[in-house]
Protein backbone atom coordinates (compact mmCIF):
# COMPACT_ATOMS: atom_id res chain seq x y z
CA UNK A 1 0.00 0.00 0.00
CA UNK A 2 2.71 2.46 0.98
CA UNK A 3 4.74 1.43 -2.05
CA UNK A 4 1.82 2.40 -4.23
CA UNK A 5 1.77 5.94 -2.74
CA UNK A 6 5.53 6.24 -3.01
CA UNK A 7 5.35 5.19 -6.64
CA UNK A 8 2.64 7.78 -7.40
CA UNK A 9 4.58 10.46 -5.50
CA UNK A 10 7.72 9.63 -7.48
CA UNK A 11 5.74 9.64 -10.73
CA UNK A 12 4.13 12.99 -9.89
CA UNK A 13 7.51 14.50 -8.93
CA UNK A 14 9.08 13.21 -12.15
CA UNK A 15 6.30 14.69 -14.28
CA UNK A 16 6.56 17.99 -12.39
CA UNK A 17 10.33 18.14 -13.02
CA UNK A 18 9.88 17.23 -16.68
CA UNK A 19 7.25 19.89 -17.31
CA UNK A 20 8.71 22.78 -15.30
CA UNK A 21 12.42 22.14 -15.84
CA UNK A 22 12.47 20.93 -19.43
CA UNK A 23 9.32 21.44 -21.51
CA UNK A 24 8.45 25.00 -20.44
CA UNK A 25 12.05 26.36 -20.71
CA UNK A 26 12.48 24.79 -24.16
CA UNK A 27 9.18 26.30 -25.28
CA UNK A 28 10.13 29.74 -23.96
CA UNK A 29 13.57 29.61 -25.57
CA UNK A 30 12.19 28.57 -28.94
CA UNK A 31 9.58 31.34 -28.82
CA UNK A 32 12.26 33.90 -27.92
CA UNK A 33 14.49 32.78 -30.79
CA UNK A 34 11.56 32.90 -33.21
CA UNK A 35 10.74 36.47 -32.10
CA UNK A 36 14.36 37.54 -32.49
CA UNK A 37 14.51 36.12 -36.02
CA UNK A 38 11.31 37.99 -36.87
CA UNK A 39 12.74 41.25 -35.53
CA UNK A 40 15.93 40.69 -37.53
CA UNK A 41 13.92 40.12 -40.71
CA UNK A 42 11.94 43.32 -40.08
CA UNK A 43 15.14 45.32 -39.55
CA UNK A 44 16.69 43.89 -42.72
CA UNK A 45 13.54 44.69 -44.68
CA UNK A 46 13.56 48.26 -43.35
CA UNK A 47 17.23 48.60 -44.26
CA UNK A 48 16.59 47.32 -47.79
CA UNK A 49 13.69 49.74 -48.20
CA UNK A 50 15.90 52.63 -47.06
CA UNK A 51 18.62 51.59 -49.50
CA UNK A 52 16.15 51.42 -52.38
CA UNK A 53 14.74 54.84 -51.51
CA UNK A 54 18.25 56.29 -51.31
CA UNK A 55 19.14 54.85 -54.73
CA UNK A 56 15.92 56.14 -56.27
CA UNK A 57 16.32 59.64 -54.89
CA UNK A 58 20.03 59.92 -55.72
CA UNK A 59 20.53 62.11 -58.77
CA UNK A 60 23.74 61.66 -60.76
CA UNK A 61 26.04 64.67 -60.72
CA UNK A 62 27.24 66.19 -64.01
CA UNK A 63 30.63 64.55 -63.46
CA UNK A 64 28.97 61.13 -63.09
CA UNK A 65 26.94 61.74 -66.25
CA UNK A 66 30.11 62.60 -68.12
CA UNK A 67 31.92 59.46 -66.90
CA UNK A 68 29.02 57.18 -67.79
CA UNK A 69 29.38 57.75 -71.53
CA UNK A 70 30.15 54.32 -73.06
CA UNK A 71 31.86 55.90 -76.09
CA UNK A 72 34.70 57.22 -73.98
CA UNK A 73 37.76 55.03 -73.99
CA UNK A 74 40.48 55.51 -71.43
CA UNK A 75 43.81 54.36 -72.73
CA UNK A 76 46.31 53.12 -70.19
CA UNK A 77 49.88 52.00 -70.21
CA UNK A 78 51.12 48.96 -68.39
CA UNK A 79 53.54 49.76 -65.59
CA UNK A 80 56.56 47.47 -65.33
Amino acid sequence: MILKYLFYAFLFYSLYRLVFHFIIPVYQASRKVKNQFGEMQNRMQDFMNQQQKAQQTKQPTPQEKKNNNPDDYIDFEEVK
